[in-house]
């Protein structure tokens, strides 16, 4: 079997997707793309293809190390993110010409299904708890939330009391059994990052998610000291090297790798294997699309320590999944978790008719630009 064409799709509403054609009549699917710089790693895709075309798609581990290490420049998010979009089409061809899930070939299932959770956006409480109560109602058991909006380097305690009350009206109404998250999404320098984390223990967070930027890791020490609230990050990480500081410090509670960021299924499987060795839980990051949830799924089956699945398809159209994917092969969900995929590959089909209209459209999607009240650029 042959590689024999590499084409990438960028459809609404912020998505690329990218097939892997052989020989045989095998193809496969990836979801290769960083929000807002999707035409990029696109043409990163087509770089890499020079390499592929006319390989036998089988030696994924070889191909994977050639696109990583070849290139001499490595790592970062647009880099990885290209090589994940193609390591997920090869396990994908993989698995449709052995007949065989991907998570079976990589070991077989430790569970069937695994916990899902949505999260929830707004410009004020109200609007937040309407949305988790809706999702609840719905059957989720677990929710995510942003605590804050922009925030800067001092808070007034009135921005930290509108933290505590938004993260109150979530907790008040969805009630105490239901899992929340807490993202501060980077958006809080240390000294902030550290009233904040003290003041929102109180609604018992299953973890909070990005207290400060990764960047910032010596932060994380005087932070983990303050709270019994878990601790995560790692959707901006891209490689198990940008892990391993954050492990072997010992104040990461829960990892969170994006398959379709930190080099696709072979590296984000070790990255799990690594937070493993640590005691540390993942729940891989998934804002994307189809495949990259399929993606994530396949890893969900196979590592231990997989715990939550983020999964947001309708976050910015409630149909878009119904457009891209085959409805006979979608997911399959069930009290408030998603089953594994048993078909082979990653165990979707994509509606190709869908995506060639869509992809004439296009898109151009870019993450907002917030700013201070004095100007200055915050982080969104």
């Amino acid at each position: 079997m042959k590689i024999v064409r590499l084409e990438t799709y960028l459809v609404p509403p912020r998505w690329c997707f990218l097939k892997i054609e052989t020989d045989e009549g095998i193809t496969g699917w990836g979801e290769p793309v960083v929000e807002g710089r999707a035409h990029t790693v696109a043409e990163l895709v087509g770089e890499m293809s020079d390499y592929l075309i006319g390989k036998d798609p089988g030696p994924i581990e070889d191909h994977w190390n050639v696109l990583y290490r070849g290139g001499y420049y490595r790592g970062g998010a647009l880099h990885m993110s290209a090589l994940a979009g193609i390591d997920q089409a090869l396990w994908d061809i993989k698995g449709k010409s052995l007949g065989q899930p991907v998570h079976v070939l990589l070991g077989g299932p430790v569970r069937d299904r695994v916990q899902i959770y949505t999260s929830v956006r707004g410009s004020n409480k109200e609007d937040l708890a309407r949305q988790a109560l809706d999702h609840v109602r719905k059957g989720l058991t677990f929710i995510k939330m942003n605590a804050t909006e922009a925030i800067g380097f001092i808070a007034s305690n009135a921005a930290i009391d509108e933290a505590v009350a938004r993260v109150d009206a979530v907790r008040s109404a969805i009630g105490p059994e239901i899992g929340l998250g807490i993202d501060i999404h980077g958006r809080a320098h240390r000294g902030v990052a550290k009233t904040l984390v003290s003041a929102l223990e109180q609604f018992r967070p299953a973890f909070i998610e990005e207290p400060v930027l990764c960047e910032h890791a010596a932060a994380l020490s005087g932070i983990s000291r303050l709270t019994s609230a878990p601790l995560a990050l790692g959707e901006r990480l891209c490689s198990r090297w940008d892990f391993k500081p954050f492990l072997e410090s010992g104040h990461v509670d829960l990892i969170q790798p994006d398959p379709s960021h930190a080099g696709g299924i072979t590296e984000t499987r070790k990255i799990a294997a690594m937070a493993e060795c640590y005691d540390v839980g993942v729940a891989f990051h998934c804002p994307l699309g189809p495949v990259s949830l399929a993606a994530c799924l396949q890893l969900d089956g196979v590592c231990y320590n997989a715990q939550l699945q983020e999964q947001r398809l309708g976050l910015h159209d409630p149909d878009a999944p119904l457009l891209y994917v085959s409805p006979a092969c979608g997911f399959d969900y069930a009290d408030g978790a998603v089953m594994i995929p048993a078909r082979p590959g990653l165990g979707i089909e994509m509606n190709e008719d869908a995506l060639h209209d869509a992809a004439k459209q296009g898109h151009r999607w870019r993450n907002p630009v917030w700013r201070h009240n004095d100007g200055s650029i915050a982080e969104w």
